[in-house]
């Protein structure tokens, strides 16, 4: 395991990061996963034997219970929160009252005292907005979050899933109030979804943002359950929860060379894939989810797997974007000044 630091900090976090959303199962999570605290227990062992330091959870995420259950693993296996980093989240619907949902002040503070609680610890050391909410101005949001830094409950905050323009928004908001800036952008990003790399790919790189990469197997699509001639061999999330949104006829196209490579590799099509992103500079650090402990050690295996520059190239070539505008004409007008 490699440890990165977290964009323009000195914290360092496990290049792959656990991510909580198959622990408990309420509501629209069942379909995510519903696993019961011994097991939760057992995954969260063996991530941290393998050299995770990083936990990632949301407030959300099963109504609270992924929340709770991740604090009481970690009690309960005797790790050392300071050992740890911890990043939850906040902007979901909490409650059925009007302001139980949104980045207002008094939604994010409420909520990031309810994940302490749930959590049972004192501090967060990364707090994330989950998404954008258009009917809170980013002073407000960012206002409160620079609150919880200065009062010790949280160490840095994030974001997650921003447009491009709205993370330039919020630095430069951050920037002339004197607030504490967004150091991550969580975002979905996989060999079958680059769209990540048009805008948002480039300010992270300028800006010295950290990458965490949310759904990196495509919801499921890339764990080698599926192929072009059947729907799933064996069951899977996507059966149930067909999401994120992919173009699976190119998606069938990256697995077929994803299964040469790993043939030749001995390696399996989702390692092949995480070992994409680890390959591509941007990332900081990849969200690995499990519902089965094989299914958890084959994602930890991916680190110790090197692609070749020959093997990344046909990766690159089959899964590559459609050049788009302005994207083709600054490439062009640029290749003058390119060192």
């Amino acid at each position: 395991m490699k440890y990165n630091f977290l964009g323009n900090t000195g914290l360092e976090v496990s290049e792959l990061c656990m991510g909580t959303m198959t622990f408990g199962g309420r509501g629209m999570w069942t379909a995510i996963g519903t696993l019961p605290q011994e097991q939760v227990n057992a995954l969260m062992k063996q991530a941290v034997d393998g050299g995770i330091n990083f936990i990632d959870t949301a407030n959300v995420y099963s109504e609270g219970l992924s929340e709770q259950m991740t604090g009481q693993a970690i009690r309960v296996l005797g790790l050392k929160r300071d050992d740890l980093v911890i990043a939850t989240k906040v902007r979901g619907k909490m409650g059925d009252g009007p302001n139980n949902s949104g980045l207002t002040k008094k939604h994010i503070l409420q909520q990031a005292d309810e994940s302490l609680s749930r959590l049972n610890m004192d501090y967060i050391d990364l707090y994330q907005i989950h998404g954008f909410d258009p009917a809170t101005p980013l002073e407000e949001t960012l206002e409160a979050l620079d609150l919880l830094v200065k009062s010790g409950k949280v160490r840095y905050i994030g974001c997650s899933n921003l447009a491009a323009w709205q993370i330039m928004k919020a630095l430069g908001v951050s920037a002339q109030n004197h607030l504490s800036k967004f150091v991550s952008l969580q975002a979905y990003y996989t060999i079958a979804g680059r769209d990540l790399e048009r805008e948002i790919v480039p300010l992270l790189l300028d800006q010295k943002i950290g990458l965490m990469v949310w759904s990196p197997l495509a919801g499921g699509l890339l764990s080698g359950k599926y192929d072009r001639n059947s729907e799933s061999k064996e069951g899977g999330r996507r059966v149930n929860f067909d999401f994120p949104p992919v173009n699976k006829d190119k998606a069938f196209d990256i697995i077929d060379v994803m299964q040469k490579i790993g043939k030749e590799k001995k390696v399996t099509v989702a390692q092949i894939a995480l070992a994409w992103l680890l390959h591509q500079p941007a990332v900081t650090t990849v969200i690995i989810g499990a519902n089965k402990p094989t299914q958890l050690g084959d994602n930890l295996d991916s680190v110790n797997i090197r692609l070749t520059k020959d093997e990344l190239k046909q990766l690159d070539e089959v899964s590559k974007l459609t050049p788009e505008y302005p994207g083709w004409m600054i490439e062009r007008q640029g290749a003058d000044r390119k060192r």
